[in-house]
């Protein structure tokens, strides 16, 4: 079922499954429809989505309507009996992946919808207007995990790891420290979230929420920034910081991350600290292999690095231009950070 198939094999072992009959009303089916837009999955092994189970038969009317996301892919699911969900790489971390929509929004439970890595391509926008569905959005987005490199030492077992980095070769990159930290999101109405959007506020943020509370209303409209939170000691204890949050990413109002050069251009208009830079330039593997030392001079520990393309980029392609290493056996403690004493770490 996990097989990828050609664009003619994957029509046609879905119409033999469906029997050449609409799933949902039974007439004659003209078209095998991809669940989840086939233009999500983007990388070589998943190219195209064209898997039997993100597929199913149906006629031109209800097609239409899974296409403006009237009917949901799990109703299509249950109505083809696919008991196995195919999800593409960009969306595998969802926590629930059967309230997503074809196009990859999110259908929450009070009846919005958060924005997908496809919301802003014409195609939708088009489908859901005239569907009348545009007023249920809610801007909010969570960021996105970020892929091991295949020589990442601190991977664990249901982390996603690069099969290779060819993708990377010949563009210019900057890689990043990888600090042991916890990620916040800050938008322009002045919603702060951690990595979960619903998740209530810590008390090991309130120093770096403020932080960005202070320059949110300076931000386009629309716009949201994303940073490490670096207020209480996780594995590493800091001595050396510049901030308790530190600015990794921008991005604007169509869900486009910044390039590196105008995210440094934003946080020093800010005020506000970036991640430090381990190396800016051509992308070179062996080069990267040496980048990661277990001490810094001032003798604050380094977990590892983060790797991304100095250009900017959609949220959708986040997994073709960023990626990390973390060093062995990163975590030292038993119980999570956030259940202990919090220790703060130094701003020097």
């Amino acid at each position: 079922m996990n097989q990828l198939l050609s664009r003619e094999a994957f029509k046609a072992e879905v119409f033999r499954r469906d029997r050449g009959h609409c799933v949902f009303c039974g007439q004659p089916a003209v078209d095998a429809h991809h669940l989840l837009e086939r233009k999500l999955f983007i990388t070589p092994d998943e190219a195209g989505g064209y898997f039997l189970n993100n597929g199913i038969a149906v006629c031109a009317a209800c097609h239409q309507r899974c296409e403006a996301t009237e009917i949901s892919p799990q109703d299509g699911r249950e109505a083809a009996g696919i008991q196995e969900m195919i999800l593409p790489r960009c969306l595998e971390d969802e926590t629930e992946p059967e309230s997503l929509t074809k196009w990859g929004d999110l259908l929450l439970p009070d009846g919005t919808r958060q924005p997908g890595p496809m919301f802003f391509e014409p195609q939708v926008q088009n489908l859901l207007r005239v569907a009348g569905l545009l007023e249920f959005y809610r801007f909010r987005y969570k960021y996105p995990r970020t892929p091991h490199v295949p020589f990442s030492q601190g991977r664990g077992d249901d982390d996603r790891v690069l099969t290779d980095l060819d993708h990377f070769v010949g563009s210019q990159i900057v890689v990043t420290e990888k600090r042991d930290g916890s990620g916040l999101t800050g938008n322009a109405d002045g919603f702060i979230h951690a990595r979960s959007i619903d998740g209530m506020p810590h008390r090991f943020e309130t120093r770096a929420r403020a932080s960005l509370a202070a320059v949110l209303p300076n931000l386009p409209t629309g716009w949201r920034l994303c940073g490490e939170n670096l207020q209480a000691q996780h594995s590493i204890a800091y001595q050396h910081l510049g901030s308790f949050v530190e600015i990794f990413s921008l991005w604007d109002e169509r869900n486009n991350c910044l390039g590196w050069d105008e995210t440094v251009e934003w946080a020093d208009l800010l005020g506000l600290t970036t991640v430090p830079v381990l190396y800016e330039g051509l992308f070179d593997e062996n080069l990267l292999h040496t980048l990661w030392q277990p001490q810094h001079e001032n003798g604050d520990e380094m977990e590892g690095w983060v790797m991304r393309t100095r250009e900017g980029f959609a949220y959708r392609d986040f997994g073709r231009h960023v990626a990390k290493f973390v060093r062995a056996s990163h975590v030292q403690t038993t119980d999570h950070w956030t259940r202990g004493e919090m220790i703060e770490n130094k701003v020097s």
